[in-house]
């Protein structure tokens, strides 16, 4: 009995178990394999066989295929936005950065991994300021309208976690502070920003924030905006946050009075670090909504990745290429996201290991 036996052996016993079990599976299993018959071949011919790849233009494109050539001509505008092109290495030498100081935390042999991670957190957004916007060491200052694309998306995200987060954590403790002032300012706070749409907060910090302040006080477009969404994001995480501190058994509490350690010693090295890794998914999913989040700074005229997709077909030599612009936006979308999801699933394996099963 060779493998390749063994193997279609098992294969059938799956598919009789799982898609042809009873009529109606069987039923089912032929309708879903006729819709994919009839979208699948179509959709590859279009995006693969019959897309046109290399040419000089738009006259280099074929009608019956996909023109990923509107891709090629416009990649650099679509990762850096308007960033001059002289000066576009400081946006490779910021992500360098970033990869060097975030490689310790995912490999396992490193120590110590907490003051990696707040070094890396300390360090990283005054390098990455300095980089994108100059002004220090020589470089040119850029203002920040000149910034967009995917480096935008990736600037907000980053920044709007790290603003974000701690923001979360410090709501999340205060909403189950024993001082009632604490307790109904973070409510208040977690209440409010969840109740508005991200949508007009980011319109108004943009709009009627300049109204607000004093005149000749100004504060940058894009800062505002960050600031909008990190609030918004904040509170969401505040209440996944809260969840896990409330799934933590009384004993956890009860053993660390024992030891005689004060509340922020018990909060900060047993009952946070426990909370924290329970929530994981639900962290993973309110960073992933930040990221995708990020679509909406077009509102105030920010053009992140697919604002300056949907800019640039407006460009009357590549209009009528919608399709080929926004397959391109949400593949990029769609890999970082389930990059972020597939780590988490790795990092709550790794942090099971060891972990008590009953309470």
């Amino acid at each position: 009995m060779t493998w390749s036996f063994v193997l279609a052996r098992r294969a059938g016993a799956w598919a009789r178990r799982n898609l042809f079990a009873t009529p109606f599976d069987t039923l089912l299993t032929l309708a879903c394999l006729w819709l994919l018959w009839l979208i699948v071949p179509p959709a590859v011919d279009w995006a693969l066989v019959s897309a046109t790849w290399t040419g000089e233009g738009r006259d280099s494109c074929a009608p019956e295929g996909a023109c990923w050539l509107f891709i090629r001509a416009r990649l650099g505008q679509f990762i850096y936005g308007f960033y001059p092109e002289d000066q576009r290495y400081r946006v490779d030498l910021a992500a360098l950065v970033l990869v060097i100081l975030v490689a310790p935390l995912f490999h396992a042999g490193v120590r110590h991994k907490g003051w990696v991670g707040a070094a890396a957190i300390v360090l990283y957004p005054p390098i990455c300021l300095g980089l994108l916007a100059g002004g220090v060491v020589g470089l040119p200052f850029i203002e920040t309208r000149a910034w967009g694309g995917l480096m935008l998306t990736m600037f907000m995200a980053v920044f709007g976690g790290l603003i974000a987060f701690p923001l979360a954590i410090l709501l999340a403790l205060g909403r189950q502070a024993s001082l009632p002032v604490v307790r109904v300012v973070c409510v208040t706070f977690i209440e409010f920003w969840r109740g508005v749409p991200i949508i007009t907060v980011i319109f108004l910090a943009s709009i009627l924030l300049p109204l607000i302040l004093p005149q000749g006080v100004t504060v940058d477009k894009m800062l505002r905006a960050l600031v909008g969404l990190a609030l918004v994001v904040s509170a969401y995480m505040a209440e996944v946050v809260r969840g896990g501190l409330q799934a933590m058994p009384k004993g956890q509490y009860e053993g660390a009075q024992a030891l005689g350690l004060g509340y922020w010693k018990m909060t900060g090295l047993i009952v946070l670090p426990q909370a924290l890794r329970i929530v994981i998914p639900g962290l993973v999913n309110e960073f992933i909504a930040l990221f995708k989040n990020t679509t909406l700074v077009l509102i105030v005229s920010l053009f992140d990745l697919l604002g300056i997709v949907q800019a640039a077909l407006s460009d009357p030599k590549w209009v009528g290429l919608t399709a080929e612009g926004y397959i391109f936006a949400g593949t990029v979308f769609w890999f970082a996201c389930f990059a972020l999801s597939r780590y988490s699933l790795g990092l709550e394996r790794r942090l099971a290991r060891g972990r008590p099963t009953g309470r």
